[in-house]
């Protein structure tokens, strides 16, 4: 495919036959034999590429990366590969952020936090192939040292790993400085809260106006996403008929399915919906039209009604409520039945979701099995019957599988209900 010419003081070349049938030239230069050899290799290597119209393998890709400018431009001039463009890290970050128009607006924002931070700590003139994996792990410490949390740090490592390996693939660098850098995000479970019906209806009553108490019901009793999927809700997906609501959810619309989920009307959320229909005016498509210009701050206006309620902000304020939702209904129905309502996966519902409360330890408490114990005996279900109000929960430790689906009651299994 490729041969090895021989010029006079000891200089080679490359003679290949390029896809269009002519015949091309590379230059090397003066070099040993043996290295030649390595580089012929290699052009065949892209030349089958070429061919075949696909990127070539790895080890090509990095050979590369790693080439000088002259026989980089070489191989360029050639056809072979593209001509390198901008290695300069704040260069190459804003065109990569700017030709992304597959990705949210919401990816973005997060993105332009990571943009900020490689600049700012390595200079926007400082070329990609100078930056070292050591000095990679020297910018994640200080991102730690800002005080940043332990999962904000590792999301924008796995953002800086995105933006590396794009420009690994562009062959600008010949290998990823920030590829074993740790990304996955953690659970921070320090941050949970469980947002009691108490609580919840002091909000409600601080609630300005009826759109407003909405917005807070399909967080704290419907588990929707806030505010993407509220501003999504149409009349159209409700049906009053059957009590369920069509969900629409930009976040999970990615992945098979995940466009839309179907949930209950449930009781504790009906009075509030039913409240927003009867004051909307006729030909109105979407259930919330007060607060959906993109200047409305919702988490700012709910720490103000927070205040209002005199309570103290929890610490994710439309998170925890829908992470307080669906650990109630976890407590009544299969986590199957419950991921499906909620939008989400069992793993994801036993990371960073289902909680365990303070109702948890006073029912484990008051357990019939637990005193039979404390009294020194066994207990039997004769002598000692299970409550009939007492749920019977079962699951794996450590696991994300809970089964909190039945009350046990003289007639067989019934599902509780929840009280509004």
């Amino acid at each position: 495919m490729a041969s090895i010419g021989n010029d006079p003081g000891g200089r080679r070349r490359i003679l290949f036959m390029d896809v269009d049938g002519k015949r091309k030239t590379i230059r090397l230069g003066k070099m040993s034999k043996r290295g030649a050899e390595a580089i012929k290799v290699r052009v065949e290597h892209l030349i089958s590429a070429k061919i075949s119209g696909t990127a070539p393998d790895d080890e090509t890709s990095r050979w590369v990366a790693g080439l000088d400018d002259v026989l980089q431009e070489r191989l360029a001039k050639v056809g072979l590969i593209k001509r390198r463009g901008s290695a300069l890290l704040g260069e190459f970050l804003d065109n990569y952020v700017a030709t992304r128009s597959d990705v949210k607006f919401s990816t973005l924002l997060n993105w332009g936090h990571t943009v900020r931070n490689l600049k700012e700590y390595f200079g926007p003139n400082k070329s990609l192939r100078d930056i070292t994996p050591g000095e990679a792990d020297e910018w994640r410490l200080d991102l730690l040292g800002q005080g940043l949390a332990k999962s904000t740090v590792r999301k924008r490592c796995s953002n800086a790993k995105q933006f590396f390996k794009a420009a690994f693939r562009r062959q600008l660098i010949p290998s990823n400085p920030f590829a074993d850098l740790k990304s996955a995000v953690l659970a921070n479970r320090d941050r949970d809260y469980f947002v009691t019906r108490d609580e919840a209806q002091k909000v409600l009553n601080a609630c300005p106006d009826a759109q407003w108490r909405l917005i807070f019901a399909l967080s704290r009793f419907g588990g929707l996403r806030c505010p993407s999927e509220h501003l999504a809700l149409r009349w159209g997906d409700v049906n009053w008929e059957k009590a369920r609501m069509t969900i629409h959810s930009s976040k999970t619309e990615h992945h098979p399915g995940g466009e839309s989920r179907v949930t209950p009307l449930f009781p504790e959320l009906r009075p509030y919906l039913e409240a927003v229909f009867d004051q909307a005016e006729e030909g109105t498509e979407y259930v919330i039209t007060r607060y959906r210009e993109t200047n409305i701050n919702l988490r700012t206006m709910l720490l103000k009604i927070i205040a209002r309620a005199g309570l103290e902000p929890w610490p994710k304020l439309f998170q925890n409520l829908r992470a307080t939702r669906e650990t109630e209904l976890a407590e009544i129905y299969p986590m199957h039945v419950v991921c499906a309502w909620i939008g989400n996966s069992q793993p994801v519902a036993a990371k960073h979701y289902l909680q365990v409360t303070e109702e948890h330890f006073a029912e484990a408490a008051q357990n019939p099995a637990q005193q039979a114990h404390a009294e020194g005996g066994t207990g039997s279900q004769e002598e000692k019957p299970i409550n009939e109000k007492t749920p019977v929960l079962q699951g794996l430790a450590g696991g994300c599988d809970l089964v909190h689906n039945r009350i046990v009651g003289d007639e067989g299994l019934e599902p509780p209900t929840l009280s509004v």
